[in-house]
């Protein structure tokens, strides 16, 4: 079975989730892009396939029965896969609070720790966001264009309803904020 048919399968079974059944076949590649950019930069291990996550995020799409725009589409992808991807750190993190195992020998330690870094740093990464989203949605709209889908301003821009100017001033304030949050 092809990835395509894979993804047929998941999103083909209710009548409302026809929109992103249309739409799945049009942007697969720029969402398998996205997807594969997000797991290559969080290094999040070997065990997370690009195709896998890709599942995961239109999983999470089929709920939503309709997109205003191809850019509300992949925006809305780019979330999902930021969601996927930080569920998926959770759960490793999980796993790996010993549960009942005998303690690790210190020359692993080293080695744990440097897997830990880049799931720690998405999880804090989530989290800050989640709360710039409380403070200002339009900032975490931008960060998740810019940083997650990998869109320039224009096509930020596009997405939102913005101007590019807009776009430019709010990702540098959403860079600032999220930069000392995770300083902090």
């Amino acid at each position: 079975m092809s990835d395509d048919d894979a993804l047929d399968d998941l999103i083909a079974t209710e009548p409302e989730r026809s929109r992103a059944r249309d739409l799945l076949p049009l942007f697969y590649p720029q969402v398998r892009a996205m997807a594969r950019r997000e797991r290559r930069r969080w290094d999040g291990g070997e065990t997370l396939q690009t195709t896998a996550l890709v599942n995961e995020a239109f999983l999470k799409l089929r709920h939503q029965p309709e997109f205003a725009s191809e850019g509300h589409f992949l925006r809305s992808a780019a979330i999902a896969i930021r969601h996927a991807l930080i569920s998926y750190a959770r759960e490793r993190q999980a796993e790996k609070r010993n549960h009942g195992r005998a303690p690790l020998p210190l020359e692993a330690a080293a080695e744990v720790a440097d897997e830990d870094a880049g799931e720690r740093l998405l999880l804090d990464v989530g989290e800050a966001l989640q709360r710039l989203a409380e403070l200002s949605p339009r900032l975490a709209q931008v960060v998740e264009c810019r940083f997650y889908a990998g869109y320039n301003d224009e096509e930020t821009a596009l997405a939102l309803g913005l101007t590019a100017r807009t776009v430019r001033r709010d990702w540098v304030k959403a860079r600032a904020w999220l930069q000392q949050a995770l300083d902090g």
